[in-house]
């Protein structure tokens, strides 16, 4: 499925939602702003609309017909969130160029190539940009600071004492919190994969940003979860920098998740903070050895 149907499909739910709320639907500008999508995007959502009987469309007016049933909305294992795809996009070239240190990344481009309105994509890019890996240049330009084992380093240390926080929260939680339903969900995921770690190694890494951002949700603190977006984004990719011996690593990897997660499970928290230490110590490892040595940052 490409970038763009992701995307449409996406803004099409949320355009969905917004009949419920209105006897008319505004103006195509102010709808992809709304959405956060490109005119093109905006003008593809109307025609299936107005082909489903939910809206008529004549110019400028747009009226609603009737409100939108279950069959009308895609489904979700279908839609990304345009923050999901937006990052994906983003990431996916900074791969595809190696990372390096002054590499110049355009908004206009990058919105273009994803299909979305360059005002999501500058958002995404000022969020970004305050763990200084990224920096603002004139006329939409941005340009990639370096990933550098200094920055690792630094990031390693902050997201071990979030995690460690976190875990310590998520064993606290009373039985009846929706969230040990959801951890023995993601150790039978685990399970599946370990047995199947031959061929489906390289899906471990979004197994691994699951787990973990469901321990940090457990902290119940805006800015550990809000800062775990950027740390998630990173170690999450990392394992696409660096192939060697990938599949040794996850493997290694999800025995480690799995011991964590049994961990969580006991309630103990001596044993929690041993397991989430041990893990974080590896994710440290790999991430350090992803990044040759002397790689420096670009100058400001």
């Amino acid at each position: 499925m490409s970038k763009s149907n992701n995307v449409y499909k996406d803004a099409f739910n949320r355009c969905l939602r917004l009949l419920d709320e209105s006897k008319s639907l505004p103006s195509e500008p102010e709808l992809g702003t709304l959405l956060g999508v490109s005119r093109t995007t905006v003008r593809s959502i109307l025609t299936r609309m107005e082909e489903t009987g939910l809206i008529a469309w004549n110019k400028r007016s747009k009226t609603v017909l009737r409100a939108p049933r279950p069959e009308d909305f895609f489904p979700e294992e279908e839609t990304d969130t345009l923050a999901e795809i937006i990052e994906r996009s983003f990431m996916r070239r900074l791969l595809a160029s190696g990372a390096e240190a002054g590499m110049q990344i355009n908004e206009l481009e990058l919105a273009r190539e994803i299909g979305v309105g360059t005002t999501s994509v500058r958002e995404f890019l000022i969020r970004f940009s305050r763990f200084g890996l990224i920096e603002k240049r004139r006329n939409s330009h941005w340009v990639l600071k370096g990933f550098t084992r200094a920055f690792a380093l630094e990031l390693t240390e902050i997201r071990e004492m979030f995690e460690l926080r976190s875990a310590a929260a998520f064993v606290a939680l009373p039985l009846e919190s929706a969230v040990w339903a959801d951890l023995d969900g993601l150790e039978v995921e685990h399970r599946q994969l370990a047995s199947e770690i031959a061929t489906r190694f390289n899906e471990f890494s979004e197994l691994d940003e699951r787990l973990h951002r469901l321990i940090h949700r457990a902290s119940h603190n805006r800015f550990i979860v809000d800062f775990y977006d950027v740390i998630a984004m990173i170690f999450h990719y990392h394992y696409q920098w660096n192939k060697a011996e990938e599949r040794q690593r996850n493997e290694v990897a999800v025995q480690e998740h799995l011991a964590y997660i049994a961990a969580l499970k006991s309630r103990d928290p001596g044993k929690v903070d041993a397991a989430c230490r041990k893990h974080l110590k590896s994710a440290r490892q790999t991430l350090l050895s992803s990044i040759p040595e002397g790689r420096q940052a670009q100058p400001a």
